[in-house]
C-alpha cells in the first residue's frame, strides 16, 4: 500500500513538473517566434507573462507571488500575467503601475509600503520630511553624548573631600592623617 502511494505521488508530482514546463515551453515558443502582439490572445498573453513571472521569481517564490496577486485562477492574477506579458513582450510600459513593478522586482528606490517614491517627501512629511530626519538625528546624537558624559563624569572620591576639608581648615592635621590612614585601608 506504501509503494502504491508513493507511485502515485511521484506521478502526480511528475506530470504536475511537465504541465507547467509544457505550458513553459509553448510560452518560450511564442517569444522566439516574435509573433505582433496584436496576434496573439489574452491567453497567450497570460501564458507569456506566467513566463516572465517565473523567470523573475522562480519556484517557490512564483507561488508565493501569485498568491499575492489574487492566487490561482483568479481574474487578477490572469490580468497581472498578461500585463506582464504587455510590458515586457509589447513595450507597453503603461499598462502595470510603476510602483507594482517595483515592488515585484524589487528596484526604483521604492518598497512594499511606497515610502521612497512617495509624493508626500520624505517619510511622508512633505517638504519637511528632510529636515525632520535631520532633527531626528540629532537629538539621537546628542542623547548618546548625553549618556557618555554622565557614566563617565569624575566622580569624587572620599580622600578627594577630606583634603578639601584639610584645605578649607576644617579638620586639623591630625585629624587629616589618621582620616587617611582609616581610608586607605
Amino acid at each position: 500500500m506504501k509503494k502504491t502511494s508513493i507511485i502515485f505521488l511521484c506521478i502526480l508530482l511528475f506530470s504536475t513538473i511537465t504541465i507547467a514546463n509544457e505550458n513553459f515551453d509553448e510560452a518560450v515558443k511564442l517569444i522566439e517566434s516574435k509573433t505582433p502582439c496584436s496576434g496573439l490572445t489574452e491567453d497567450q498573453l497570460e501564458m507569456m507573462g506566467d513566463y516572465y513571472m517565473e523567470q523573475m521569481h522562480p519556484g517557490e517564490l512564483h507561488e508565493i507571488m501569485d498568491a499575492r496577486m489574487g492566487g490561482e485562477d483568479s481574474a487578477q492574477l490572469k490580468q497581472v500575467h498578461i500585463n506582464m506579458a504587455k510590458m515586457f513582450y509589447c513595450g507597453q510600459s503603461n499598462v502595470m503601475p510603476m510602483g507594482m513593478m517595483n515592488m515585484m522586482m524589487n528596484r526604483g528606490g521604492s518598497n512594499m509600503m511606497g515610502f521612497y517614491g512617495s509624493p508626500y517627501g520624505y517619510w511622508g512629511f512633505g517638504p519637511f520630511g528632510m529636515v525632520m530626519v535631520i532633527l531626528f538625528w540629532l537629538v539621537i546624537i546628542w542623547l548618546v553624548v548625553w549618556a557618555i558624559r554622565q557614566f563617565t563624569m569624575h566622580k569624587e572620591s572620599s580622600l578627594d573631600v577630606l583634603e578639601k576639608r584639610f584645605a578649607k581648615g576644617e579638620i586639623s592635621k591630625k585629624e587629616y592623617l589618621e582620616m587617611k590612614k582609616e581610608l586607605r585601608k
